[in-house]
C-alpha cells in the first residue's frame, strides 16, 4: 500500500475512515464494466448521492469476475471495491452469505454515518444474486421477488425507495408478462425517471416488462 499525507491521514481519522477504506478511496479496485456479464444490479441515485452499480461474471456457479461504477462518497468507492474483491472466486451461495457488517469489517470499521454506503453495497449483490436465480432457473419471479428489485429504485426528490408510501400500487406477473403499477401520474417529471430506473433494474430478465402510471 502506498504511504498517505499525514495531514490527511490526521484529517480522516477524525472523521473515522481507516486506512483502509482511503486505500481503497484512493487505489479502487475492479473499476469499470464487464463486456457481456451474466447478471447486473443497480442500488442508489446519483440524485440521492449514493449509487452503484455491479456487473458479475458467473461460470459454473462461480463469481470469476465482478466490476463496480460508483457516484458517491469516499465510503461509497471504498465498500464496493472491496465487495468485489470478497466476491470473486466465491460461489453464488457463498456470495449470498454476504452481509452489510462483513463488508464493514473487511474495511476495518467505518463511522456510523456511512453504514448506509454498505448496506448499499450489500444491497447490490443482493438484487444481482437473485436475478441471477431466476435467469437460471432457480427462482421464479413473484411479488416479493419485484419487491426486492424495485426497492433499489429511488424517488428523485425523497431519495427514498419508490416502495415507501403510497407509490407503488402493485404487479401483476403472466408468464414473461409482468405490470408494476405506480401511483405517479404519467405526465410528471419524475414518471421519466422512475420509468428508466425500473427498466435497468430489470436488465437481462427475460421479460416483457410494462410500467402503469395514473392518468394526469
Amino acid at each position: 500500500m502506498e504511504r498517505f499525507d499525514g495531514r490527511k491521514w490526521d484529517e480522516k481519522k477524525r472523521i473515522g475512515y481507516s486506512r483502509k477504506v482511503l486505500y481503497y478511496f484512493l487505489h479502487p479496485k475492479n473499476v469499470g464494466e464487464i463486456e457481456n456479464p451474466s447478471v447486473t444490479a443497480k442500488a442508489g441515485s446519483p440524485a440521492c448521492g449514493d449509487m452503484i452499480k455491479l456487473y458479475l461474471k458467473i461460470e459454473n456457479d462461480k463469481i470469476v469476475d465482478a466490476k463496480f461504477r460508483s457516484y458517491g462518497c469516499a465510503a461509497n468507492i471504498a465498500t464496493a471495491s472491496v465487495l468485489t474483491e470478497m466476491i470473486i472466486g466465491k460461489t453464488v451461495e457463498e456470495a449470498k452469505k454476504i452481509k452489510f457488517k462483513d463488508i464493514v469489517e473487511e474495511l476495518g470499521g467505518l463511522p456510523q454515518i456511512k453504514y448506509h454506503c454498505a448496506v448499499l453495497a450489500a444491497e447490490g449483490l443482493k438484487q444481482a444474486l437473485a436475478k441471477w436465480d431466476v435467469i437460471t432457473g432457480k427462482r421464479q419471479i413473484d411479488e416479493k421477488f419485484i419487491k426486492l428489485i424495485l426497492a433499489a429504485v429511488i424517488d428523485p426528490l425523497t431519495g427514498e425507495s419508490v416502495l415507501r408510501g403510497d407509490k407503488y400500487k402493485g404487479c401483476k406477473i403472466e408468464g414473461r408478462k409482468v405490470k408494476i403499477m405506480l401511483n405517479i401520474p404519467k405526465d410528471s417529471p419524475e414518471a421519466e425517471v422512475f420509468e428508466e430506473q425500473i427498466r435497468e433494474a430489470f436488465e437481462g430478465l427475460d421479460v416483457d416488462l410494462e410500467i402503469e402510471f395514473t392518468e394526469s
